[in-house]
């Protein structure tokens, strides 16, 4: 991975696609979500899981962290593969880490899990800083 932050990292990217076989995929992703972003997420989830229910059911952070982000995926149209749980019925989601969004997905998801929490509720604390990053 390469982050572009000068001329030189861009000169060495560059350099790796002119050495590239044939065939080769090329990823290009927009800037990381930011250390702000990821404090107001897990805020705001928190916010949620002592607040919110689902069918009369509370969930903790991680809980509430994967189906935040399997909706947004749904919202969005992006691919959700589903794996068999092990030892039990069912099915689990995977995908996508919420590490791995960038600024502008982030802050997408932050304004989807506002407006979710509007629907039901949830008072957010620190409201001033849920503007969008």
């Amino acid at each position: 991975m390469l982050i572009l932050q000068s001329a030189s990292e861009r000169e060495q990217a560059i350099q790796w696609v002119r050495k590239a076989p044939t065939g080769s995929r090329v990823e290009f992703k927009g800037p990381a979500r930011s250390v702000d972003q990821n404090s107001r997420f897990w805020a705001m989830l928190t916010d949620v899981a002592v607040q919110g229910r689902v069918n009369d059911r509370r969930f903790n952070t991680e809980d509430w962290k994967i189906m935040f982000m399997t909706a947004y995926a749904e919202e969005r149209g992006l691919e959700i593969r589903h794996l068999p749980a092990l030892n039990r019925a069912g099915m689990i989601p995977c995908g996508r880490s919420s590490s791995d969004l960038s600024v502008h997905e982030m802050s997408e998801l932050m304004e989807w899990i506002a407006a979710w929490g509007a629907e039901n509720g949830i008072t957010f604390h620190d409201q001033e800083e849920m503007e969008p990053v």
